[in-house]
């Protein structure tokens, strides 16, 4: 196994060479063994230990055997204690999930303090299988079925090449010692449950079941690689990038006769799980979205609108009289002219500067908001009307801004201003305001 795993790290992470490696430690079989090894081809090695206090004196055991295990071996060792029940309560969520959050977000702490380049798992052959199984049963797409990564960003798994009872079979020729969790051998897990039940009866049906698995994880990953690659080129035919948006044409979308595959291959980093609502909402009345946990995915006329979620934003913004420019929350430029240079435009206005009242103020449209349209011969018009007739989508809605005097609209910033305001041949103070975003 030894001249194997070398053969594995000169191949495929030749880059931990001479690198500072955290290894994760609990005193199993499969981390003691990772220990070893690691020592044994001479790598700059560090131990880290987490006692979650789930096993009260067998956990206690475990982190003195680890600790004794450092000490022999001569290897620096880092160890911390955590109340892991009392943190899943207090985050909801199960102690197998906060266990995982914590030991993780620890180790990169460890990582960032330390200087430290990569940190090192002992996730085997075995450990795939059961995440394979896990996500088949549940329901998965294709990224669901090719296992346990071997390198997600600092996070390295060397020892996936090898199974639980190659593991196992080092340890005893090499009369290593580990301890044994008791709470492998309960069923009240399903990953144990598939451990201790499905995975045998595979074995048994298959005996090479392992060599075909790698084999079916190989088929599998190439198989993902064409999807990504088909991916990324009706990505160029389909979605246009818009600063922080996606917009996704619906007309060329639906001429996909497997569409919903793409739109899950795009979709689904960002967060999206609802895939149903997802898909329903191709053919749905515009202004219905959904929500991930930072995004929002909006139907709009003819298109999907892919952005940030942004909660409603109510804030009211004050401009003081004589500033020359204000950035918040975007960016205007105020100037006192002697004459009008040119006809308003869209992000060019001149206002009668003795009509509006300082501080003037930023805010997002109101129900009920009003305006004079320059250039409608002083038709009174709702914003939300103005709004429907410019067919704006419920985004560009939501990202326009009003400068208002009191609460009298100026301006549809970067649209259109209110007559009302508008500097002519006999106004004396011309203010001319612009937009610089």
């Amino acid at each position: 196994m030894l001249s194997k795993l070398q053969t594995h790290l000169t191949t495929q992470l030749s880059f931990l060479k001479d690198k500072k490696l955290l290894l994760a430690t609990s005193g199993g079989v499969d981390s003691v063994v990772l220990v070893h090894l690691f020592k044994a081809l001479g790598y700059n090695i560090f131990i880290a230990h987490c006692n979650f206090g789930l096993r009260g004196d067998e956990s206690d055991g475990d982190e003195q055997f680890v600790r004794n295990y450092a000490a022999e071996n001569n290897i620096p060792i880092f160890v911390t204690h955590f109340d892991t029940k009392a943190l899943a309560h207090d985050a909801k969520v199960s102690i197998q999930v906060a266990a995982r959050q914590l030991r993780y977000a620890w180790f990169e702490e460890l990582i960032r303090d330390n200087n430290l380049d990569y940190l090192l798992t002992a996730h085997h052959l075995d450990d795939s299988v059961e995440t394979f199984l896990i996500n088949f049963t549940r329901g998965t797409g294709l990224d669901g079925l090719l296992g346990i990564p071997q390198q997600n960003g600092n996070i390295v798994r060397p020892l996936l090449p090898f199974t639980r009872n190659d593991i196992e079979a080092y340890a005893k020729a090499n009369n290593i010692a580990w301890r044994e969790d008791s709470s492998n051998a309960s069923d009240k897990y399903l990953r144990n449950k598939l451990r201790h039940t499905i995975v045998p009866i595979l074995k048994e049906l298959n005996p090479s079941f392992a060599d075909s698995f790698v084999q079916t994880l190989t088929n599998l990953q190439q198989a993902h690689s064409l999807t990504e690659d088909a991916s990324v080129l009706v990505y160029r035919e389909v979605v246009t990038d818009m600063e922080d948006k996606k917009i996704i044409s619906i007309p060329q979308l639906i001429r996909l006769p497997n569409y919903q595959a793409y739109l899950y291959q795009w979709l689904s980093p960002l967060g999206f799980t609802a895939w149903d609502d997802i898909y329903d909402l191709v053919s749905a009345q515009p202004g219905k979205f959904i929500l991930s946990q930072n995004y929002r995915l909006l139907k709009d006329r003819d298109s999907l609108i892919v952005e940030p979620f942004k909660e409603a934003q109510d804030r009211i913004y004050e401009i003081a009289n004589n500033i020359d420019k204000t950035t918040v929350p975007i960016e205007l430029r105020f100037e006192i002219i002697a004459n009008k240079e040119q006809n308003a435009t869209k992000n060019i206005i001149f206002v009668n500067n003795e009509l509006i009242k300082f501080p003037l103020f930023v805010r997002k449209w109101q129900e009920g908001d009003y305006f004079y349209p320059l250039g409608m011969n002083g038709q009174k018009k709702k914003v939300s009307k103005f709004f429907k007739d410019e067919k704006f989508s419920l985004s560009q809605k939501e990202d326009t801004w009003l400068l208002c005097s009191e609460n009298e609209v100026i301006w549809i910033v970067g649209h259109r201003a209110d007559n009302r305001f508008n500097a002519d041949t006999q106004t004396t103070q011309i203010l001319k305001i612009e937009v610089l975003q």
